[in-house]
């Protein structure tokens, strides 16, 4: 009970890319980064180890960035003529790739960065990995001309190098929608099919994670203007209660969301993000255990797993690091 886990990337070390930063340059080049990428997957995997992480993941320390890092595994995509576009309808400006013909997975995306993890961990492995959505939403079309379509292409796309984590021995395969908090009527409209479009077939433990969004300056003044209560996720739970998603990871800790809404997940695993990515304060195992046992007030305990509310690879290290071994103790508190 309480198995604890993370939303998705760590902060990178400072040999390997700038630190602190969403979008950090790599410091290495050619071979050198492969083998610095892979030195620090296992350093990622034991610092999880070590502060009490149950499921750990590899911190996406082979992307420089949660979405665009898997799609420079796939055909259709000029990178090199960027575009500079409004994103989380229009949030934030970023600097997108355009899809320019057919999307295919060209092979093996992290198939190899998951077999240094797998080999290197005898815990659980989750494997994060861009939802259909929030793709769609952090790169330009000049192909397609149709979001819902567009969605389709990558979710089968993400269908195939989900198939290839989960035969390499990954047993959690999670999907990261931040964009499910955006486009509530696109979510039911065509988002979650896409979601089942991207999990056909597969065997392991699949999750969706739902956040307000890193712990970045364009989010932190969206949520000042989220008003007193954040209710986003009233308008999508109930559909993906009924979807065939196993687990769903959310924001709670620092947040205005009303936390009785975690009931609307009834029959879902439920990732209870207990650490708070908006602020370098570290929680106490104290906090963290409240977290947990107010979630439990509606989720069912067998079916909470204490989590961090959104990726931490734009904090300081050290503080991400002991952001985790509190959730870690506060669960053992908990429990």
């Amino acid at each position: 009970m309480y198995e604890t886990t993370i939303a998705g990337s760590l902060p990178k070390p400072v040999w390997l890319a700038e630190t602190e930063k969403l979008w950090p340059r790599w410091k290495l080049e050619g071979e050198a980064l492969v083998q610095g990428m892979r030195d620090a997957t296992i350093l990622a995997i034991k610092e999880q180890e070590d502060a009490g992480i149950d499921i750990v993941s590899d911190g996406e320390q082979s992307r420089q960035h949660f979405v665009h890092g898997f799609l420079v595994g796939l055909d259709g995509i000029d990178f090199e003529h960027k575009v500079r576009m409004g994103i989380r309808d229009n949030r934030y400006e970023a600097d997108c790739p355009t899809v320019v013909a057919p999307v295919k997975r060209r092979g093996s995306v992290h198939g190899r960065e998951a077999r240094v993890a797998r080999a290197h961990t005898k815990r659980k492995l989750k494997w994060t990995l861009p939802g259909p959505m929030t793709i769609v939403d952090t790169i330009a079309d000049r192909h397609y001309g149709d979001r819902a379509q567009l969605a389709m292409a990558f979710a089968e796309a993400l269908n195939e190098e989900a198939r290839e984590l989960e035969a390499i021995g990954v047993d959690t395969i999670q999907f990261d929608e931040p964009a499910f908090n955006v486009y509530l009527d696109a979510v039911k409209d065509w988002g979650i099919a896409a979601l089942h479009r991207a999990i056909e077939g597969l065997r392991a433990t699949t999750a969706v994670h739902i956040c307000y969004g890193y712990g970045i300056k364009a989010n932190l003044d969206w949520k000042e203007s989220l008003g007193r209560e954040w209710r986003q996720y009233e308008e999508i739970f109930p559909a993906l209660a009924k979807s065939r998603i196993g687990q769903v990871s959310l924001e709670v800790a620092g947040s205005h969301v009303p936390v009785e809404l975690l009931k609307l997940l009834d029959g879902k695993d439920v990732l209870v993000g207990a650490i708070n990515v908006a602020t370098d304060r570290i929680e106490t195992p104290e906090e963290v255990a409240a977290t947990i046992r107010t979630a439990a007030r509606y989720v069912a305990p067998e079916r909470i797993f204490p989590c961090t509310n959104c990726g931490m690879a734009p904090m300081p290290r050290d503080v991400a690091y002991a952001k985790l071994a509190a959730l870690a103790a506060g669960a053992k508190l908990a429990r």
